[in-house]
């Protein structure tokens, strides 16, 4: 008899929304099964499960708060119980808002390194047994290109921005530690998707100032990730899906 091929495994978090829901659906189109990851946006996290097999993947769905460390900790020993090689975990699901220096207290910078470092940390560190178990393992975190080129003069969210550069150097230290077997990128979204927020004028300055003139999709840094998961001799690269506004 002719053995199936083994359809290759992902992990999404922050899957429910946006970017996360974006890089979902791509890998379902690009035949992964899937377990995707929400804790607020249980709800469309739900609804994406449901679409993404109708794609063809089987898709499992868990959610928890990634800022409880122990939650991340459960979460990695649920999948490792439930689920043989992984072959792919992307870092996508991250906290931001918008708070001036003077006002970031403490609080309010535990969680934003909680959920933006602490847990891709210690998802990964769970999920080494099962990485380890794929022919090519592969991890993608999310992070950001306003670490290198700012949008706007208008930046208030410098606990976000001081997550997003240490998530940026995990992914270099992970390449290193964990090479030659599992390989270890980044992409860094610029202007995508870009929040409410943000005004016309800003958005008009931002986009002239920017190569390409437009704003991004997340479906952009969807075929980015895919990319990336695939490519067999790329690790410690941080790739920039920024219309080439560092280039500008």
């Amino acid at each position: 008899m002719r053995e199936v091929e083994r359809r290759p495994k992902a992990i999404v978090t922050g899957a429910g929304v946006r970017v996360g829901r974006a890089i979902a659906t791509t890998l379902a189109r690009a035949g992964y099964d899937l377990v995707v990851h929400a804790n607020r946006s249980r709800e469309a996290v739900d609804e994406v499960a449901r679409e993404l097999e109708t794609l063809g993947s089987h898709v499992s769905v868990e959610a928890c708060d990634l800022a409880d460390v122990r939650a991340v900790t459960d979460l990695a020993g649920r999948i490792r119980e439930a689920h043989g090689a992984v072959d792919l975990v992307v870092n996508n699901a991250a906290a931001y808002e918008h708070v001036p220096f003077s006002e970031i207290g403490p609080e309010a910078f535990e969680r934003m390194m909680a959920v933006n470092v602490r847990a891709p940390f210690f998802l990964v560190q769970g999920l080494l047994p099962t990485l380890r178990r794929s022919e090519r393992p592969s991890i993608v975190n999310v992070t950001d290109a306003c670490l290198r080129h700012a949008y706007s003069s208008g930046h208030t969210f410098a606990h976000y921005l001081a997550s997003k550069a240490a998530l940026e150097q995990l992914t270099l230290a992970w390449a290193r530690e964990l090479g030659p077997h599992v390989r270890v990128n980044a992409v860094a979204p610029g202007p995508v998707a870009i929040a409410g927020e943000t005004s016309g004028t800003e958005r008009t300055e931002l986009f002239t100032r920017t190569p390409l003139g437009r704003e991004g999709s997340a479906e952009d840094v969807a075929e980015a990730v895919l990319y990336l998961a695939r490519a067999p001799y790329v690790t410690g690269h941080v790739l920039a899906v920024d219309g080439g506004l560092g280039a500008s």
